[in-house]
């Protein structure tokens, strides 16, 4: 899900907050209008992220609507691309053809619409999908004349024929004898979250502010903007509450971008100092496919919004229409197949996710650092340092790592299963301040689960579960350009990585709600089991391994200390000499010496410089066991029963074999 990344400043919050008290009662009815009044009925969408596996039943919704207001237009915000294997497989026509079905009427352009533009074949797809669509586009900000698939697309004019397949700047629509106008944005971070080369975006707010004003020109007194740039996304860039207030004369703007779940339309009736305008009703219908929104506005002589009713209609709810279901089964048997597909990656041992069920002594992705839980976050952390390369370190709450992957070749099917969401990757501006609050609410809940539980890549985060929730952090450190870990500080602001549904404050973390909030959160846009499945594949083969970026200090083996200048009884009735200066060992009775290495069957903590060409074995019994390399260097560790193994200090390993 891309769970919204929506970045809202605190005077546009506030803004939103109150408009609707100056709203005049009736404004909200649709009872009480004049018999001279316009209703303008739409059907909206966005965010579908090709979601194809509803579209059956989203085709008996249209067409339900339809039944009952035959002149509703149907109209799509953005992002059509991109999101699962139907856009992966079919780049956009699967969707194209039930679009076409439907009856769509007007669709925008969503920043994922350019994903492709670094591609071989550049922005073809896009431009296949186009030229496809039984329908136009609006596109206002968007500059198409300098791609070569797509500028001959484009119409720089305001269109009361517009033609199918057709890019335009606006177009005219009349609806029982009335003329309204529809026109496009889309928004300004396209250019640094998708890859749209050498197509350009131009100011929002300028834009709208010509289309309005071209269309008053022509006449038309009802406006609809199609939007991509989110109901409340970062202020500093472009968002829907900044258009209502700023722009007059639009009427109704159907949003997209946010992923927001508007269960009722909201209504802007104040300027951006605060002053009464002429009311702009705003909506959106949340992500993936899972609504329908409708939509009537009614409109006086004057083309003043007086009244507007409006709803989500929730697909699943609906029966599947039998000719769509016949029509999906052709894409979705493919897909199928491609969810077996391998990846090129594998994996020696069993990529684990367990949960306790209750038993709060056992090890759980809710709670504990994981093997999975550290690939996961090892890819985040690489793909955003891709787009900013100050970022320090990538975050992963536990609740959203859905399954464990089985030993062997690793496939399509099993990285969605693992990220079965569609979340995105975002960056975040925080103080180490913030992110140690945000650690403790991580941690709070221990030794309970807690789907918010963070798993970390590029830090280190050690706690006490002996102390009280909110006080148990005792050190968060980060890996530096050198390769060594810095101590965070609490008064410096740092680059963070994490996914859109805990950067927006999901799981309880108000922290990041609030720098959400203050537009400190950029969205990437990635898919979060496509990075997964990029970052597995340039492995390539995979070693499970928990390596202690998250460590309980009350949970650490207790230290025997021995100093080997001299001889040790290791067991009853073995004498051996271990060549190190020294080591710490937890039940030393129970280990033996291998050759000229370690036997290790119980929990251990290593330390001291005589273990740089040792190798050390591990071979557990039947319970869980915590091997610590932290302070030490090792030349081999060969690992036995790896589920039970929860190994530390991994980077100090040359050489690891898992058995």
């Amino acid at each position: 899900m891309k769970l919204p990344i929506k970045v809202l400043s605190t005077v546009a919050l506030s803004a939103a907050l109150t408009i609707s008290a100056a709203i005049p009662a009736g404004l909200v009815s649709a009872n009480e209008t004049s018999a001279s009044d316009f209703t303008l009925s739409l059907m909206h969408t966005n965010d579908s992220h090709a979601n194809m596996d509803s579209a059956a039943k989203k085709v008996t919704a249209v067409k339900e609507v339809r039944e009952a207001k035959p002149d509703a237009l149907l109209v799509d915000a953005g992002d059509v691309f991109s999101g699962t294997l139907y856009f992966n497989k079919f780049l956009g026509q699967a969707d194209l053809e039930f679009m076409n079905l439907m009856g769509y009427d007007i669709m925008t352009f969503g920043n994922h619409e350019f994903d492709l533009g670094s591609s071989a074949e550049g922005h073809k797809a896009l431009a296949d999908f186009v030229k496809g669509a039984q329908f136009p586009f609006v596109s206002s900000n968007v500059n198409f004349s300098q791609d070569a698939n797509l500028q001959g697309l484009f119409s720089d004019l305001i269109s009361s024929e517009p033609a199918d397949g057709k890019i335009y700047n606006g177009i005219i629509k009349e609806v029982n004898g009335e003329k309204v106008g529809f026109f496009g944005l889309t928004t300004a971070e396209t250019a640094s979250i998708s890859s749209p080369g050498n197509v350009t975006f131009e100011d929002y707010l300028e834009e709208a502010e010509k289309a309005v004003k071209a269309f008053e020109g022509m006449g038309i007194n009802k406006i609809v903007a199609v939007t991509h740039i989110g109901y409340d996304d970062n202020p500093n860039v472009d968002n829907d509450l900044n258009l209502a207030a700023q722009v007059d004369g639009i009427d109704v703007i159907v949003g997209g971008h946010s992923h927001t779940q508007l269960n009722a339309p909201v209504v802007v009736a104040a300027d951006e100092t605060g002053a009464a305008k002429d009311p702009t009703v705003i909506v959106q219908a949340g992500q993936y496919n899972n609504y329908l929104g409708t939509l009537d506005v009614q409109f006086d002589e004057a083309g003043k919004v007086v009244g507007h009713a409006g709803q989500l209609i929730k697909i699943a709810d609906k029966a599947e229409d039998p000719e769509a279901a016949v029509l999906l089964e052709k894409y979705s048997s493919q897909i199928e197949e491609l969810k077996n597909t391998e990846i090129g990656a594998e994996t020696l041992a069993a990529l684990e996710n367990p949960r306790t069920s209750g038993d709060s002594t056992g090890p759980s992705v809710r709670k504990n650092e994981t093997a999975l839980g550290n690939l996961i976050t090892d890819g985040m952390l690489a793909k955003a340092k891709q787009y900013n390369s100050n970022v320090i370190m990538a975050l992963q709450n536990g609740g959203g790592i859905r399954a464990g992957i089985d030993a062997g070749p690793i496939t399509v099917g099993e990285v969605i299963t693992v990220l079965p969401f569609g979340n995105t990757l975002a960056t975040m501006e925080v103080t180490g301040a913030e992110l140690k609050e945000a650690f403790e609410i991580s941690v709070g809940q221990y030794p309970a689960e807690n789907g918010g539980f963070l798993h970390v890549s590029g830090a280190k985060v050690k706690f006490d579960s002996t102390k009280p929730a909110g006080e148990r952090i005792v050190s968060i450190e980060y890996k530096n350009e050198q390769g060594t870990y810095t101590e965070i500080q609490d008064n410096q602001t740092y680059t963070i990585a994490t996914n859109a549904f805990t950067a927006k404050g999901g799981d309880g973390y108000t922290v990041f709600a609030k720098a959400y909030q203050e537009g400190r959160v950029t969205d990437l846009g990635l898919s979060d089991w496509e990075n997964f499945a990029d970052h597995l594949s340039s492995l390539g083969t995979i070693k499970p391994a928990v390596e202690g970026r998250i460590i309980d200090v009350d949970s650490l083996p207790p230290v025997t200390e021995l100093d080997f200048e001299k001889e040790y009884n290791l067991t009853d009735d073995k004498k051996k000499k271990l060549v190190v200066n020294k080591v710490s060992f937890i039940n030393v009775e129970e280990t033996a010496k291998i050759k000229n290495g370690i036997w290790l069957k119980n929990s251990a903590v290593l330390q001291g410089d005589g273990l740089k060409n040792v190798s050390v074995r591990v071979t557990p019994k039947k319970e869980p066991i915590i091997v610590d390399f932290s302070g030490a260097e090792v030349k081999e560790v060969i690992i036995e029963k790896s589920d039970l193994v929860e190994l530390r200090g991994a980077e100090n390993i040359k050489k690891l074999t898992i058995k």
